[in-house]
């Protein structure tokens, strides 16, 4: 029983090494046509921001707790917002470390249906770049059910072209857009 949930979950973490060593950088972002179905939907996008400089909260987890003890989950959010940060900055010991982790991270989940060779871009823009779009895909051969599709705009991609301003989300099958998420910003 433990042999085979520990083989599950090295599954799982080799499934995420090999979906994240397949991110391709688009060189040349061209449109395409737009043929929206309900096969293929955004389920939940969840984005988050590591700076060098971490949040302050206003007030601890203890003290806000402490406070208002009518209230057991004030100062959630704060203890969240750290453990977002300890679990992306896990492992980096020296400052070059850290400063390749730094940027903005992207985690969309979504849900197909039917089978499908699907593919994910992520299309964006960053501070420095102002309105040059660029793009990463991911490939999914034969999907079906619940993803997730992870991208990260870190490192030397962050320091050089500065954080993402504004981006969105495409679910592509057979070069037609099926499924689209995007920021408030986005054109």
């Amino acid at each position: 029983m433990k042999s085979a949930a520990i083989f599950l979950l090295a599954a799982l973490v080799a499934a995420n090494l090999w979906a994240a060593s397949q991110v391709k950088i688009v060189t040349k972002v061209e449109p395409l046509p737009v043929a929206l179905s309900d096969d293929f939907q955004f389920r939940k996008t969840k984005l988050f921001y590591l700076t060098e400089n971490p949040p302050k909260a206003k007030k601890s987890l203890s003290s806000s707790l402490s406070t208002n003890p009518n209230n057991p989950t004030a100062g959630i959010a704060e203890a969240s917002l750290g453990f977002e940060r300890t679990y992306r900055l896990y492992g980096a010991i020296t400052a070059a470390d850290k400063n390749q982790r730094y940027g903005n991270y992207f985690d969309f989940f979504w849900r197909v249906k039917r089978p499908a060779n699907v593919t994910v871009r992520l299309e964006y823009r960053q501070e420095k770049l102002r309105s040059f779009i660029q793009a990463r895909e991911i490939s999914y051969p034969n999907a079906k059910g619940n993803l997730k599709t992870e991208f990260a705009i870190i490192g030397d991609d962050y320091f050089q072209d500065g954080r993402v301003t504004a981006w969105r989300c495409l679910l592509i099958e057979n070069g037609h857009i099926v499924a689209e998420n995007r920021s408030y910003l986005w054109e």
